[in-house]
């Protein structure tokens, strides 16, 4: 009886002993299990759905946070409400960083998606009457872009000193007597009933039902001059070489992702790692 009992507290003792190593197996995996908060704009986020299926062999898993305006998602990573973002370019960054003292950075190249401009009134810009209203988004350097999309277009002069960040003031020739109207980014689609062109980020105009391609009635073209318009995936500074980030900018980055948003686009938006680099 002795030797049953011995053995059966021997047997006891190793059954506990890896019980708790399998407790703590399952412990120590779920805290290698890393959620991220995302901060989007829009309601589309197919193509970071497609890179949430690649992440999740990497215990990775992204958590969307919604914004409905260009003027909140930075605000939200530099207090650290959310701990990416992804729907800026890098001018805008820039920007936002000299107006806020913020030091967020970009950590990796996602998409360029070139500015249209569209119209319910017109199909021809030659088609534009004197008197025009015309609506451009309201940051400064989404309405800048718009004013020198506007100014290729033929339709307006700007004062060259001004470089990327004109503003309505620095029109310099404005043969039409064109009204420039500035709105909210996210409003210049809703617009086109109300003025005669609208000018629109390619992401806008996807997420109102738009094919950039088919529907702007011009398109700003892609040069040497779109790498301060790239998409970037962004950090705060402390961040930027967190592995987990950086995981995540490898899993965009990938030939996978490309196919994605050249559905999702419409063939409108680019894969920008593949012609500027990773960031």
């Amino acid at each position: 009886m002795k030797k049953i009992l011995k053995a059966s507290l021997i047997l006891l003792a190793i059954t506990g002993i890896a019980a708790g190593c399998s407790k703590g197996d399952a412990k120590e995996s779920k805290e290698e299990q890393k959620t991220v908060k995302l901060g989007v704009i829009g309601a589309d986020t197919d193509v970071w759905d497609d890179v949430q299926s690649r992440l999740k062999d990497e215990g990775i898993k992204l958590e969307y946070v919604k914004f409905s305006d260009y003027n909140q998602p930075n605000g939200a990573l530099a207090d650290g409400s959310i701990d990416l973002n992804a729907f800026q370019h890098q001018f805008f960054l820039d920007n936002y960083n000299k107006e806020h003292k913020t030091d967020l950075v970009s950590i990796g190249n996602t998409v360029n998606a070139p500015m249209g401009i569209y119209s319910d009134k017109v199909k021809d810009l030659k088609e534009l009457k004197e008197g025009a209203e015309i609506a451009i988004p309201n940051d400064v350097t989404n309405g800048g872009r718009a004013l020198l999309l506007l100014q290729t277009a033929g339709i307006i002069k700007i004062d060259p000193s001004k470089g990327q960040a004109p503003t309505v003031s620095d029109i310099t020739e404005n043969k039409k007597k064109v009204k420039v109207t500035e709105l909210d980014a996210a409003q210049t689609a809703r617009a086109l009933q109300d003025v005669d062109i609208s000018v629109i980020n390619s992401g806008v105009a996807v997420d109102s039902g738009f094919n950039p391609h088919k529907d702007a009635i011009f398109e700003e073209p892609v040069d040497e001059k779109s790498k301060p318009y790239v998409n970037i995936i962004v950090a705060r500074k402390e961040d930027e070489n967190n592995k987990v980030y950086q995981k995540i900018v490898d899993a965009y980055q990938t030939e996978e992702t490309k196919k994605v948003i050249e559905k999702t686009s419409k063939e409108t938006s680019f894969p920008a790692w593949e012609t500027f680099g990773r960031k």
